[in-house]
């Protein structure tokens, strides 16, 4: 099946000049879906993985499903202030200002081996943040794992440089 055929683009959004993937539309395709986190989760199959983190809100998605494949728990990454008990944070650069995810300080333990999921890589910052709060919080990320890579914003090289192996199942040029 080509997964890109069920990935709706839409010009112009948020802003105009931005081709944005909407993977909603391959989510809602049962047949795409069950493709999708089985090819998501293929490049880990044997391997160790204690945990898959994924992050808000479409990773959430993908990363239970990837989670409930390989029979491991899975870690919500989150946007400030949005878990209920203590937190370890990690604020990050956008194109204007910061953000910040977060992820119960219980979440991992110390050596857990951890799969980071989520939809898209554009430039990596989240991604990058992501890796570097669960790193601090004791785990070892693994891997990370994407539907779309956006090759010309550099995130997957970026990732990579951090020592963590990168996979995607589509990549489209542009933005």
């Amino acid at each position: 099946m080509d997964l890109k055929a069920a990935i709706r683009t839409i010009p112009d959004f948020p802003k105009p000049g931005v081709m944005f993937r909407d993977v909603t539309t391959l989510i809602g395709d049962p047949r795409a879906f069950r493709i999708a986190i089985d090819q998501m989760v293929q490049p880990w199959a044997g391997a160790k993985i204690d945990q898959v983190a994924g992050t808000e809100a479409r990773g959430f998605i993908l990363g239970g499903a990837v989670a409930h494949q390989l029979s491991v728990g899975f870690v919500p990454v989150r946007k400030k202030g949005k878990l209920p008990w203590r937190t370890l944070a990690e604020e990050y650069a956008l194109e204007y200002g910061t953000d910040t995810i977060e992820i119960h300080s219980d979440a991992v333990r110390e050596g857990d081996r951890v799969l980071l999921v989520d939809d898209l890589i554009a430039t990596g910052g989240t991604a990058e943040a992501s890796i570097k709060l669960l790193q601090r919080a004791g785990a070892t990320v693994v891997g990370a794992t994407f539907i779309i890579d956006l090759p010309d914003l550099g995130g997957a090289r970026r990732i990579e440089d951090l020592g963590v192996p990168v996979s995607a199942l589509v990549s489209y040029e542009g933005h």
